[in-house]
């Protein structure tokens, strides 16, 4: 069964990941492993709505909620390649050129080094 690995964020760029990863799944017949990454102890109650979604859709999935000291891009390509990912799915929304100087890039980072094909859906 082929595998889809979507990180979550509870923003436009998470829905819209989750979206399309869940039509992904509809035309590949997958499973989905949803990978929300939270700092501290706080571990992040909008990822039940990102649950139901999936529920109601009826796929096969797994939700992984990581409060790790990694970065979001590191915990979603240790899931993408525990699980054998066949497609990773994530959003992005445009960022200025200093936020990015300032914040560094999960999404570059993903895109870089990731052992599967990226999908990148882009919140308008």
């Amino acid at each position: 069964m082929t595998t889809i690995v979507v990180g979550y964020v509870p923003k436009p760029e998470g829905e819209a990941a989750l979206g399309r990863a869940l039509e992904e799944a509809a035309l590949r017949d997958a499973r989905i492993v949803l990978v929300s990454s939270t700092r501290g102890d706080h571990v992040d109650t909008d990822v039940d709505a990102a649950r139901a979604r999936l529920e109601s859709a009826g796929v096969d999935h797994e939700v992984r909620v990581s409060t790790s000291a990694f970065d979001p891009a590191e915990d979603l390509l240790a899931v993408a390649e525990e699980v054998g990912a066949d497609l990773i799915v994530i959003g992005l929304r445009r960022r200025t050129p200093v936020g990015k100087l300032l914040l560094g890039s999960n999404a570059q980072r993903i895109l870089l080094d990731a052992h599967a094909p990226v999908l990148a859906v882009k919140v308008a």
